[in-house]
């Protein structure tokens, strides 16, 4: 399995990914799945400030995490939401703990301080992939999407990727990274 970061060009892999889980299930709040363009825009969008990765097997794209701002305030800078979803058919294959490692390795490089995730309840596998990483429950929004003719509850998990400092550097986006301290991240992902 190979992990770098997700081009526009895989845009297509990754709506294939997760179009079953926007059209069959609650695990994403959206309800029309996005076309390739607006998946590719996604990807480009985010990846200045964040990164998007990919998980290959065989050439073949098996999953994506990817991690954005948590909220619009300057105070929560240093805080992201992440976001996983792996193909049906590679699960369980650990490409969502590779993916996740390397994720963290990345914010951590950034310098970010807190990581967040949403989970649509109930989803054991989410929850357990999770929690193995270190996010704790912090809250449950009770019936607050309504989807697939039925309310849903979201829990909220948080993770601390470094200790909170008196005054924290400014964070480092994404595609200003040290293209070795990225390689060797991934590298070190590979490895474990």
């Amino acid at each position: 399995m190979h992990i770098r970061a997700a081009t526009a060009a895989d845009a297509p892999a990754v709506r294939d990914i997760y179009a079953p889980i926007v059209k069959s299930s609650a695990i994403s709040f959206e309800v029309d799945v996005p076309s390739v363009s607006e998946m590719a825009a996604r990807i480009v969008d985010r990846q200045p400030a964040y990164p998007w990765l990919v998980a290959e097997d065989g050439g073949s794209i098996i999953g994506y995490a990817c991690a954005g701002r948590f909220a619009p305030r300057a105070a929560y800078g240093w805080s992201v939401e992440t976001s996983i979803y792996v193909s049906e058919k590679a699960r369980g294959r650990g490409a969502g703990k590779t993916l996740y490692t390397a994720l963290f390795e990345i914010l951590k490089l950034q310098g970010y301080k807190r990581a967040m995730a949403g989970i649509t309840l109930p989803n054991a596998p989410s929850v357990s992939l999770h929690e193995g990483f270190g996010f704790s429950l912090v809250g449950v929004y009770r019936a607050v999407g309504w989807k697939l003719e039925s309310w849903h509850d979201v829990g909220w998990w948080q993770k601390g990727l470094s200790a909170p400092t008196d005054a924290p550097q400014a964070t480092v986006p994404f595609t200003e990274l040290p293209e070795a301290a990225v390689h060797a991240a991934l590298a070190n992902t590979a490895r474990r």
